[in-house]
C-alpha cells in the first residue's frame, strides 16, 4: 500500500533493514527476521518483536524510500501488506508480502523513473512524487468501499469464519472486518474484529489458546478513544463490568466511525424504536453494509450542517468553488446536493454557507468550458440571482440529475409567479414599514394563485394575519425618538448587508451576517429572518392552506393533549400584554392543538408553550406554526416526546438530556478549573436543563432572551452551548466558592436574572427568575450583547461535527442509563419480595433481558406487544413469550426433566400468563425460579400441583393427547409395606394424621385449589419420574414415588367409591348424608357435594360425576411419608452455576433453535 510521503533519517535504520533493491531515486528495503531461513540472532530478535507486537512499534516488513541525490534524509514511501487498504495518516503497516511491494515497486518504474530525469532541482523531484503517490493514496482512500465490494472472495472468507467461530445464526448479518490487538491489562492478543448488525466480536488464536469476545452493542455503555502505557491511540469498549481496548494500524478512525455508527443505530432501533427514524437503507438490519453506514454518517452531517429536514437523503458531495461577488472571487467549498436542496459550504470554516431550496431555483445551465472557468455551472433563483460553481468533476452528470430533480420538485409544487410585484421588489430591500407586512419570501406567493389565498382566508377567517407584538406595543421609559433612532441603525445595517449578500433564503451566509445576528435582530424582522434562517419558509410556501386545515381538523376535540395545553396556556409569557387577553392566548391555543394533531408522536410537551408564545410575538400565526415545526423537528432533534404525559417513567427530553451531557465535557474542556471545583457536573446539568428546552426564555428577561433566540435560529444548538458557557465563565469565581447545589443555583439564577438589554425599543418586563434574600446584594448588570459576542469570542470554535460526534457519544450513555435505571428499579420492587441473592437477581435480569433482545435480533418483523416500549412501567417494559421463555426455563430450572422439561416449561408460561396476553414479565419469572431454588417443600410441591391442573395442564397438552384407559399402577397393594428390615409401617393411620395436621395450619383465607384427576395425576407422577432421572439416588427415588403412587390411587378410589355410594343413595330417593362415613373411612378420605358452586362442578367434570380425584394435602402427604423425597425437595440448590452456563449457553442454543426452524423437514426426536 501507499503511504503519506514522511521524512525518515536512514543511518538510524541500518541494522533494522536490509536493502533490496535500488535505483537512483528509489529503495526497496527488507526488514531483518522477515525471509530469511536461519538468520542471525538481531533478525530473530526483530522478527520475534513483530510477530508478537500488534502495535504502533510494529512496522512493515517491506518498504520503499524515495532517494533524493545528495541529501541524507529519505522519504518511506510504500510498503507491501496484505490488506486492500490504509488509513493515509499511518505510516506503518502489516502483514506485507514481497509479491505486493514488488508491485510498488514496477509502477514506480514505469511511470515515474524515466519522468525524474528531466527535473533539475531536487526539491522539485521530492514535491513531484510526493505529489503523486498523494494523489495515489487519495484514489485508494476513496474506492476504499467499493473494494470490498470488488473483492466478495476475502469477504466471503470471513464471513464463513465469522460463522464457524461465533455460531449466530444466518439472521446475524457481518458488517466489516479487521485485523486488530484485544488488550488485557499490558498483554496483546493478536487477532480478528469482526462487527456484525448486533454485536462486536473478536477471536484469537495464540500459542495454542483461543479467545472468543462477544459483546452484543446494547451492553456498551461507553465507546471511546484513549491511550495506554503502550499505545497512543485506542478505541476502548466499557460494558457493565469490563473495559476492553483494541488497537491497529490501519483504518482506526475508520473502524471506530463504524462502531459509533452500529452501536448508535441497534441502541436507538431496540431501546427507543417508538422515537428514532431509520434511514430506508437502514430499516432492514439484515441488508446494512458498511457502505450504508458511511452513507448515514454523511446524512447526519449534512442535516446537521445546514439544518435540513431529517426526510433529505444526501445524493452527492463535490469539490467546487463558488463565485463569492462580495469577496470578488471565487471561494473553495463542496457543494453538497439532495433531494430538494443544492447547498455550499467553504473549506475555511465561517467564511461562506450557501443553501439553495429547488423550490426557488429557475434553472441550471452548463457554461463554457475555459481554462479560467473549468467545468462552470450557472444556477439561477428567482430573485434575479445567479451562482456560479466551477470546477465540478463529472458536471454532465450532475447537471443532469439535479434538472431531474428539478422537475420533479416543481411538479409537485408547482409555484405561481407575480412578475409585477417581483419588478416592484427588485429595487427595494426589507424595509420596516413594509416587511413586517410582507408576506413574500424567496419572490414566491404564499399560494398557487390569488384565488386560493382568498379561499384559504374566507375558511379560516379567525387565525391571526399579524405579528402579536406590533398590536401589543408596550410604552417604555426612553423616548419613542430614542427607540426608533436604534431600531434605523440596525435597519440601515441590515439593508447594506442583504444588498450585498442577498436577502431571501438563497443569501450568503458568512461571518458578517453572524456579527449582525449577535447584535440584535430588529423587531421589525426578526420573525421573517427566523423564517429565512430556519428554512422554515420553504415549508411555508410548499404547504398553502395545510395550517388552516389543521386548525379546523383539530379545534374543538378534546384529548389528553388538549388538557395539558390549556392548562399551559396561561403559564405562557405571562408577563407581556398580549397573552394576558384571549386574541394572543386563542392563537397560542391554536398553534399548540394544530401541531399536536400534525404530530401527534410528539403531541404536546412542556416548554413548547414558552417557544410557541416567543413566536407568535414576532411571526404570524401561520409562520409561527412552521418555525415550531422547524425547532422540535430539525433544530432540536428528539427534544420533544409524548411520553411526558403518558408517564413520568421514560425521561420526557431524551434529546436535551443528550445535549445536557454534551454541555458537561464541554464544560470540562473548557472550564476546567470550574470543573475541578464541582465534581459533580450533573448539578450543573439539572440547572442548565431550562436553559435548552426553552433557550433561555424562562429563566432570562424576555428582552434578553430573545437575542439568544436569534443567534439559536442562525446557529442552531451551538449557540446555547456557547452562551452557556460564557454564562459559567462569568460566574465561576462565585460557584467555586459556593457552598452546595442550591447556592449555585442562586448564583446562577440571580445574574440570569440582571441581564439588560439596552436596544430592547421597550421597557424590561418584571421577571421573577431570580431567587433574593434580604441581605443580598443586587447582581451588577450584564448587557447581552456583550455576552453574546464573550461567547463567540471565547467559545465559538466548536464545529457541527464535533457537536455531532459528541451527540452520538453520549446518546449511547444517555439510552444505557435510562437502562440502567429501569433495571436498578425493577430489581428494587423484585428483591423484597423473593429469597434470591441480588447480585444472582441481577443475573437473571440480564439474561432476562437478553433472551427478549435476542428475539429483536433475529425475528424481524417483532410484533408492536414484543417490542421494548420505554413508556410502560418499568416491571413491563421487557416481556417475552412461551419460547423465549422455554429456553430460559432449559438454562436456568433446576427442574429438568430431560426432554419433557419442554413440556414442563409450556405449563409453566401457562401458568404465570395470568392476563391471557402470552407474555410474562421479569417478576413473574423470577418468583417461579424463587419457589423452585428456595421454596419449602410444600410451595415446590404446590408448585408442581398447579402445573398439572387447568389453566397450565390443558386438553390439548401434547403430553397428554391419549385419555387414560387403564390405572397407572395396580391399587390392590395394601396399605401396610413391610420393610427389608422385618418392620412394617402402617401408612393409613400416618396419611390420617399428617392431612388433619396440614388442614388445621392451612390458610384459610387461601382458595382452595381444585383437585386433580386422573389424568391429570398421571401426568404429575411422570414429572416426577423426569425429574429423578440422572439423578444419584435414582433408584431410591424412584422407589419411594411408586410407594407414594400407590398410597394417591388407593386414596382416589376410595374418595371414588364413597362419592359413588353417596350417589346410589340419592338416586334411592334417599336425603344425601355430608358427615356419615363409615367406621373403617375416615373423613378426611372421603369427599361429599356439599360446598361445591355449580361453576366448580362444571369446572371439573370427572369431580363433578363421581372421578377419580386427590387433593394437593393428600399428594403433600403422601409425599412426606418417604425421607427420600423429602431429602430430594429439600436439597439446597446452587443457582449461581447455572447462571454461569446460562450465559455461556444462551446464545447456541438460541442458534440451535434457529437452524431447527430454517430446516423444516428436520424432526428432533424425543425420549
Amino acid at each position: 500500500m501507499w503511504l503519506k510521503p514522511e521524512e525518515v533519517l536512514l543511518k538510524n535504520a541500518l541494522k533494522l533493514w536490509v536493502t533490496q533493491k535500488s535505483s537512483c531515486y528509489f529503495i526497496l528495503q527488507r526488514r531483518r527476521g522477515h525471509g530469511e531461513g536461519g538468520g542471525r540472532l538481531t533478525g530473530r530478535l526483530v522478527g520475534a518483536l513483530d510477530a508478537v507486537l500488534d502495535s504502533n512499534a510494529r512496522v512493515a516488513p517491506f518498504r520503499i524510500l524515495l532517494q533524493v541525490p545528495g541529501s541524507q534524509v529519505y522519504s518511506p514511501i510504500a510498503c507491501g501488506e496484505l490488506l486492500s487498504g490504509s488509513d493515509v495518516y499511518w505510516a506503518l503497516a502489516t502483514g506485507a508480502t514481497l509479491e505486493e511491494i514488488n508491485q510498488h515497486w514496477d509502477w514506480l518504474e514505469q511511470n515515474l523513473l524515466h519522468t525524474l530525469s528531466v527535473f533539475d532541482n531536487k526539491d522539485d523531484i521530492a514535491s513531484f512524487v510526493k505529489g503523486k503517490v498523494k494523489a495515489l493514496i487519495a484514489e485508494e482512500t476513496s474506492g476504499r468501499l467499493a473494494r470490498q465490494e470488488e473483492e466478495p472472495e476475502k469477504f466471503r472468507e470471513a464471513l464463513v469464519k465469522f460463522e464457524a467461530r461465533f455460531n449466530f445464526p444466518e439472521a446475524e448479518k457481518l458488517v466489516t472486518y479487521y485485523s486488530c490487538c484485544c488488550w488485557k491489562g499490558r498483554v496483546p492478543r493478536q487477532g480478528w474484529l469482526y462487527l456484525s448488525i448486533n454485536h462486536l466480536c473478536f477471536y484469537s488464536f495464540f500459542l495454542g489458546k483461543e479467545l472468543k469476545l462477544v459483546v452484543p452493542w446494547v451492553d456498551i455503555q461507553k465507546l471511546e478513544r484513549t491511550s495506554n502505557v503502550f499505545l497512543t491511540d485506542t478505541i476502548r469498549i466499557t460494558t457493565q463490568n469490563k473495559e476492553r481496548d483494541f488497537s491497529m494500524f490501519l483504518n482506526l478512525d475508520e473502524v471506530f466511525r463504524i462502531m459509533e455508527q452500529l452501536a448508535d443505530v441497534t441502541l436507538r432501533r431496540l431501546l427507543d424504536n417508538e422515537g428514532f427514524d431509520l434511514d430506508p437503507g437502514l430499516q432492514e438490519p439484515s441488508q446494512i453494509t458498511k457502505r450504508d453506514l458511511e452513507a448515514r454518517a454523511q446524512n447526519e452531517f449534512f442535516r446537521a450542517f445546514f439544518r435540513l429536514p431529517r426526510r433529505e437523503k444526501l445524493h452527492a458531495v463535490l469539490d467546487c468553488s463558488l463565485w463569492t461577488p462580495f469577496s470578488r472571487c471565487h471561494t473553495a467549498g463542496r457543494m453538497f446536493t439532495s433531494d430538494s436542496y443544492i447547498c455550499f459550504a467553504s473549506k475555511e470554516a465561517g467564511c461562506c454557507k450557501v443553501i439553495l431550496p429547488l423550490r426557488e431555483v429557475v434553472s441550471i445551465e452548463k457554461m463554457e468550458d475555459t481554462s479560467l472557468l473549468p467545468n462552470p455551472i450557472i444556477v439561477s433563483i428567482r430573485s434575479k440571482m445567479a451562482f456560479q460553481f466551477i470546477e465540478l468533476t463529472g458536471r454532465d452528470s450532475l447537471v443532469e440529475s439535479l434538472l431531474a430533480r428539478l422537475k420533479q420538485v416543481h411538479a409537485d409544487h408547482p409555484v405561481h409567479y407575480d412578475t409585477a410585484r417581483d419588478e416592484d421588489l427588485t429595487s427595494s430591500v426589507f424595509h420596516s414599514t413594509s416587511m413586517c407586512s410582507d408576506h413574500r419570501f424567496g419572490r414566491i406567493e404564499m399560494v398557487s394563485s390569488q384565488n386560493s389565498e382568498e379561499g384559504e382566508k374566507e375558511m379560516s377567517p379567525h387565525l391571526h394575519r399579524e405579528a402579536l407584538v406590533a398590536g401589543f406595543r408596550r410604552s417604555g421609559s426612553q423616548s419613542p425618538d430614542s427607540r426608533l433612532s436604534r431600531e434605523q441603525v440596525k435597519l440601515r445595517l441590515w439593508n447594506d448587508h442583504f444588498v450585498e449578500y442577498g436577502r431571501t433564503v438563497c443569501m450568503f451566509r458568512t461571518e458578517k451576517i453572524r456579527k449582525l445576528v449577535a447584535m440584535g435582530i430588529p423587531e421589525s424582522l426578526r420573525g421573517k429572518l427566523w423564517l429565512l434562517f430556519s428554512d422554515a419558509v420553504t415549508d411555508l410556501t410548499s404547504h398553502p392552506g395545510y395550517y388552516g386545515n389543521l386548525v379546523e381538523e383539530s379545534m374543538g376535540k378534546c384529548c389528553l393533549v388538549t388538557e395539558e395545553i390549556e392548562r399551559d396556556l396561561h403559564r405562557s409569557l405571562p408577563e407581556h400584554p398580549a397573552f394576558q387577553n384571549e386574541t394572543g392566548i386563542a392563537a397560542l391555543r391554536r398553534v399548540l392543538t394544530a401541531y399536536a394533531h400534525r404530530n401527534p408522536r410528539i403531541g404536546y410537551c412542556q416548554s413548547m408553550n414558552i417557544l410557541t408564545s416567543l413566536l407568535l410575538l414576532y411571526a404570524e400565526e401561520e409562520e409561527a406554526f412552521w418555525l415550531l415545526v422547524a425547532v422540535c423537528e430539525r433544530m432540536l432533534p428528539d427534544y420533544f416526546n409524548h411520553r411526558v404525559i403518558a408517564t413520568s417513567l421514560w425521561p420526557p427530553f431524551p434529546g436535551a438530556q443528550v445535549d445536557q451531557s454534551v454541555f458537561e465535557e464541554l464544560i470540562k474542556e473548557q472550564l476546567p478549573e470550574l470543573a475541578e471545583h464541582m465534581r459533580d457536573l450533573s448539578a450543573l446539568a439539572s440547572i442548565s436543563l431550562s436553559w435548552f428546552l426553552t433557550l433561555f426564555l424562562s429563566i432570562m428577561p424576555l428582552e434578553s432572551a430573545v437575542n439568544v433566540v436569534d443567534c439559536f435560529f442562525y446557529d442552531g444548538i451551538k449557540a446555547i452551548f456557547q452562551l452557556g458557557l460564557a454564562v459559567l465563565e462569568a460566574n465561576a469565581e462565585d460557584l467555586c466558592s459556593s457552598k452546595d447545589d442550591s447556592q449555585a443555583l442562586m448564583v446562577l439564577s440571580r445574574f440570569l436574572d440582571r441581564i439588560k438589554n439596552e436596544d430592547s425599543p421597550g421597557p424590561p418586563l418584571s421577571s421573577h427568575h431570580a431567587f433574593f434574600s434580604d441581605d443580598q446584594e443586587p447582581c451588577p448588570m450584564t448587557d447581552i450583547a456583550d455576552l453574546i459576542r464573550d461567547s463567540y469570542e471565547k467559545f465559538g470554535d466548536q464545529s457541527v461535527a464535533q457537536i455531532e460526534h459528541m451527540r452520538c457519544k453520549h446518546r449511547i450513555r444517555v439510552l444505557q442509563g435510562h437502562e440502567d435505571t429501569t433495571k436498578q428499579n425493577v430489581l428494587r420492587v423484585v428483591i423484597p419480595e423473593v429469597s434470591v441473592l441480588p447480585e444472582d437477581l441481577e443475573e437473571l435480569y440480564d439474561l432476562f433481558k437478553r433472551e427478549h433482545m435476542m428475539s429483536c435480533y433475529w425475528e424481524q418483523p417483532r410484533p408492536v406487544a414484543l417490542r421494548h416500549d420505554p413508556s410502560r412501567p418499568y416491571a413491563e417494559q421487557y416481556r417475552i413469550d412461551a419460547r423465549q421463555f422455554a429456553r430460559l426455563f432449559q438454562l436456568v430450572s433446576p427442574w429438568t426433566c430431560g426432554a419433557h422439561t419442554e413440556i414442563l416449561a409450556e405449563r409453566t408460561f401457562r401458568l404465570l400468563d395470568e392476563n391471557m396476553d402470552h407474555l410474562i414479565e421479569f417478576k413473574a419469572f423470577v418468583s417461579c425460579l424463587d419457589i423452585m431454588y428456595n421454596g419449602e417443600m410444600n410451595e415446590k410441591i404446590k408448585l408442581l400441583y398447579r402445573l398439572h391442573i387447568p389453566p397450565a395442564l390443558t386438553e390439548n397438552d401434547r403430553d397428554s393427547q391419549s385419555p387414560l384407559k387403564n390405572p397407572l399402577l395396580s391399587t390392590s397393594r395394601p396399605l401396610v409395606i413391610g420393610k427389608s428390615n422385618g418392620d412394617t409401617v402402617d401408612y393409613q393411620k400416618q396419611l390420617k394424621q399428617m392431612i388433619k395436621d396440614l388442614a388445621k395450619e392451612k390458610d384459610k383465607t387461601e382458595k382452595e385449589l381444585p383437585k386433580m384427576s386422573q389424568r391429570e395425576f398421571i401426568q404429575f407422577c411422570k414429572t416426577l419420574y423426569s425429574m429423578f432421572h440422572e439423578d444419584p439416588e435414582e433408584n431410591d427415588l424412584c422407589q419411594a414415588i411408586a410407594t407414594v403412587t400407590t398410597l394417591l390411587l388407593q386414596i382416589g378410589e376410595v374418595g371414588q367409591r364413597g362419592r359413588s355410594s353417596g350417589s346410589c343413595s340419592q338416586e334411592g330417593g334417599e336425603e344425601p348424608q355430608a358427615s356419615a362415613p363409615s367406621p373403617e373411612q375416615d373423613s378426611v378420605f372421603a369427599d361429599t357435594h356439599t360446598g361445591k358452586s355449580p361453576r366448580e362442578s362444571q369446572a371439573f367434570p370427572e369431580e363433578a360425576q363421581g372421578g377419580w380425584t386427590v387433593s394437593l394435602e393428600h399428594i403433600l402427604a403422601s409425599l412426606l411419608t418417604e425421607q427420600s423425597l423429602v431429602n430430594f425437595f429439600e436439597k439446597p440448590l446452587d443457582l449461581k452455576s447455572k447462571l454461569e452456563n446460562a450465559k455461556i449457553n444462551q446464545y447456541s442454543l438460541k442458534a440451535c433453535e434457529m437452524s431447527r426452524q430454517s430446516q423444516p423437514g428436520l424432526k428432533v426426536s424425543s425420549p
